[in-house]
């Protein structure tokens, strides 16, 4: 068990000992925001850890601003605004060594009158896919890279000016930069160590390239796993940063005059405690098996339908600028940063590199929606395309990834595969609720037209 998880006999323990006296239990709505409650300890391992807690089902419907938004066949005003049931997975029970005296538990979302998982709910939806590659005798393994930008402004202040003219906590691109990284490590340091004391193993952190960007690496584990560490590593970032007085953002282009952040994402399939993706058949540097090949050609073959797991928000799509680091063409190459698809590694080790999410993105919906579509690639033996060499920013010949949120909806509304992947009911919703987040930035006032148009228009 790594250092920080718990188990329930070791929960009740600290928690008579007083070492313990708080347990945040937690979900993540649509956008990846973490919601639950902190529940008194004694009461958790009483009663909450067996039976659950409940919370109101407008939570899977709600906007960025928290409004009920109407449309949805899920939940609405006139169903009332009932609750679902919490239900602790106890394989997340964990310290949460950056809050005082608390541990935190991930929950799965049940409907309260059949008992079963709430289909539309993040992890239900990564569950099904990780189901159904148990099905055909696989499990799957992934990792998280996370980009960040660290601003010695804390988020009161950014709020109260607008989020504009923010400090960031480095003043030079520092890519790898151990100088300008000793200036932020009273921030990431304790990152590194809360991270290691709740159950999540760190890799390291290291700087971007841009002003106070970094990234936070962590080890790979099977794919719900790493999901959840995903969002537990995000939440407390940022409660570390509010105790510290500073911001972090995980915008994917928080500036137009800086690189964007991205969440390259790591993924391979096992049987039998092995890797499968290594084989016989060679494909330029790399010598791979049917699966290897298959997968990477279902997963590139999807990219333009699963859009907007990997891209959610009208941002997203501000990073997709050439010669950025960001993927702009839908390619696959062998340790080759300027691809979206990134194979690296060798035997054991070879793996695909998915660089196109963002940093803003939902981990259960990146997940669900790779491996939904590299499960197809097999099930279709979908060949992927050649292996490009060179510069893929100058390869005007290969298709593009969708350059806004509007192009990759309408991709996903006319997906055949995503809607039979995640479910007609839940492709509908999600359809909505990509459809509204547009929509409320069609409707809204900018400082951008304000600056071109107030006075010369």
């Amino acid at each position: 068990m790594e250092r920080g998880m718990l188990g329930i006999d070791d929960l009740r323990a600290r928690v008579e000992a007083g070492e313990i006296d708080t347990v945040v239990v937690a979900f993540t709505d649509h956008y990846g925001r973490v919601h639950g409650k902190r529940v008194d300890g004694r009461f958790f391992v009483d009663e909450v850890y067996e039976h659950g807690t409940h919370a109101c089902n407008y939570l899977l419907t709600a906007d960025m601003e928290m409004e009920p938004v109407p449309g949805f066949r899920y939940a609405s005003w006139e169903f009332g605004y009932g609750d679902f049931h919490m239900v602790p997975d106890s394989s997340t029970l964990r310290v949460a060594d950056w809050l005082p005296g608390s541990a935190i538990v991930l929950c799965d979302l049940e409907d309260t009158t059949t008992g079963e998982l709430v289909p539309v709910a993040p992890r239900s939806m990564l569950r099904r896919q990780i189901d159904r590659a148990a099905e055909m005798g696989y499990a799957a393994k992934a990792a998280s890279e996370i980009e960040y930008f660290l601003y010695e402004t804390s988020y009161r202040e950014a709020a109260e000016h607008r989020y504009q003219n923010l400090t960031p906590a480095g003043w030079y691109v520092e890519d790898y930069h151990l100088l300008q990284g000793t200036r932020e490590e009273h921030y990431n340091g304790a990152v590194r160590r809360h991270l290691s004391g709740s159950g999540i193993p760190v890799e390291n952190s290291k700087g971007e390239w841009g002003r106070g960007q970094h990234e936070m690496n962590i080890r790979y584990a099977d794919m719900l796993e790493m999901a959840d560490r995903h969002t537990i590593m995000k939440l407390a970032m940022k409660d570390i940063a509010e105790q510290k007085g500073v911001s972090v953002t995980f915008m994917a282009k928080p500036d137009a005059a800086e690189a964007g952040s991205s969440c390259h994402v790591h993924l391979s399939l096992w049987r039998d405690g092995a890797n499968v993706f290594p084989g016989d058949t060679q494909m330029g540097p790399i010598s791979g098996s049917d699966e290897f090949r298959w997968f990477l050609g279902g997963w590139m073959a999807h990219v333009s339908e699963a859009m907007v797991a990997y891209a959610p928000t009208i941002n997203s799509y501000k990073r997709y600028q050439e010669k950025s680091w960001a993927p702009t063409r839908i390619a696959w190459s062998y340790d080759n940063r300027t691809a979206g698809f990134r194979v690296v590694g060798h035997d054991e080790g070879l793996r695909i590199e998915c660089r196109i999410p963002g940093a803003d993105a939902n981990p259960y919906l990146v997940y669900a929606a790779a491996l939904a579509s590299g499960l197809d690639g097999i099930a279709n033996q979908i060949e992927p395309p050649e292996i490009f060499e060179g510069d893929v920013y100058a390869a005007r010949e290969l298709p593009r990834v969708a350059r806004t949120l509007r192009d990759a909806t309408d991709g996903f509304e006319e997906s055949a595969f995503m809607r039979e992947a995640l479910g007609p009911d839940v492709h509908e919703h999600y359809l909505h609720f990509f459809r509204t987040e547009q929509d409320a930035y069609d409707n809204a006032v900018t400082d951008w037209e304000k600056w071109r148009y107030f006075e010369r228009i």
